[in-house]
């Protein structure tokens, strides 16, 4: 491999340019391919990266002589089907943005290319990466004598406009609580360091995008809704989504309890989006707050401000880009997130989005049988 790590960009919309803005940001990194059929976006991405040759097709992106790994940024519907032209093709390393995938008939696909692809597959799941996030994710077992009880709350914007609409439906989303929501079951999993058991939730449409229509149709996807979620070691963990809610102060608030004591987590909303007359966007904070002695100890966990500006995730694209290149240039064995990773967050959002529907409990074991058989 030569000095400079060179990405194959596949997919450069809204988040595809986050990532350009922060590979930039990189030390001996830089994108040589990219492919956006989208004139408009492609033009925006060649902006950000100018050095990068502009192809019309994954096919042609993959015969690129000079690539070490690739980034999948496609709409969510499209990253099965690419992942799987890339381990017949030109397996390297890739970092494939969430959702892994939108529909439970891709299953099949999945463990073919989880048994076969020879290069280490990385889901991005940003979230893990935020700086006030990593701190609650390190402090959290020992602020709380072991997690009991955890609470995901995102108080947010509605769904941003993307190229031809796709995100405002549920056949190419995966539907809310996957496309949205998957981050949060990943960070369930990862703070409760067990599986989940169970799914009960309840969800509606009842705000956004019910005035819309595409081509005569209407908007299928959920604004809003309630997750509760039994782990196999007894915990239990609550997601509250509202994507009407941008007037907040804090976009999420994360917080754990045990016989120790709580921690939280509250983390502001992308910078863009704050309001001048405001003043200064909110810094992320973490408090614990033991049961003894009582008093909450809080601290700002502040984000570089170069980070803020190159995307809308409070930092967490740049060092989750950081972890994938020492992975690619063999520093690191393994993805920290890993396919049965995505996987498995996938899987909670489609059991929540079963269980609003059909109004009942759903046991994970009800979709995971392909993925296992």
């Amino acid at each position: 491999m030569s000095q400079i790590t060179r990405y194959g960009i596949i997919g450069c919309g809204m988040m595809g340019q986050e990532h350009l803005q922060n590979i930039a940001l990189l030390d001996r990194a830089e994108v040589a391919a990219i492919f956006e059929p989208d004139a408009g976006m492609a033009a925006k991405s060649l902006a950000l990266a100018p050095k990068a040759t502009l192809y019309d097709s994954l096919e042609a992106l993959v015969a690129h002589p000079d690539l070490d790994c690739y980034l999948i940024a496609s709409p969510n519907f499209r990253h099965v089907e690419q992942l799987t032209y890339l381990a017949k093709h030109r397996p390297l390393p890739v970092l494939v943005e969430k959702p892994l995938f939108t529909d439970p008939a891709q299953q099949d696909s999945l463990r073919e290319i989880r048994d076969s692809y020879p290069a280490p597959i990385w889901v991005a799941m940003e979230y893990r990466y935020m700086p006030p996030i990593t701190a609650f994710l390190e402090a959290a077992e020992g602020a709380t004598g072991g997690i009991k009880m955890l609470s995901l709350r995102e108080h947010r914007f509605p769904f941003l406009e993307k190229v031809g609409d796709w995100n405002r439906f549920n056949r190419y989303t995966g539907g809310t609580f996957v496309e949205k929501c998957c981050h949060f079951f990943d960070l369930m999993r990862l703070a409760l360091k067990s599986e989940p058991v169970r799914v009960l939730a309840s969800g509606g449409m009842d705000v956004n995008h019910r005035d819309e229509a595409y081509d005569g149709e209407t908007p299928d996807i959920l604004d809003n809704g309630f997750v509760i979620v039994d782990f196999a070691n007894g915990a239990r963990a609550l997601l509250e989504l509202c994507m009407f809610a941008e007037g907040s102060r804090y976009q999420e608030e994360v917080c754990a309890t045990g016989p120790k004591g709580k921690i939280e987590a509250y983390v502001p909303g992308p910078g863009r989006f704050w309001p001048d007359h405001l003043g200064e966007a909110p810094i992320p904070q973490l408090i614990e707050s033991p049961r003894d002695p009582k008093g909450p100890i809080a601290r700002d966990i502040p984000v570089d401000p170069t980070l803020l500006a190159a995307g809308d995730h409070n930092g967490s694209t740049f060092y989750q880009h950081q972890k994938f290149l020492d992975l690619v240039r063999g520093k690191s064995q393994a993805p920290e997130v890993s396919l049965n990773d995505g996987y498995m967050a996938v899987i909670m959002g489609m059991a929540a989005q079963i269980s609003m529907k059909e109004h009942r409990a759903v046991k994970i074991s009800e979709l995971t049988r392909a993925m296992n058989g």
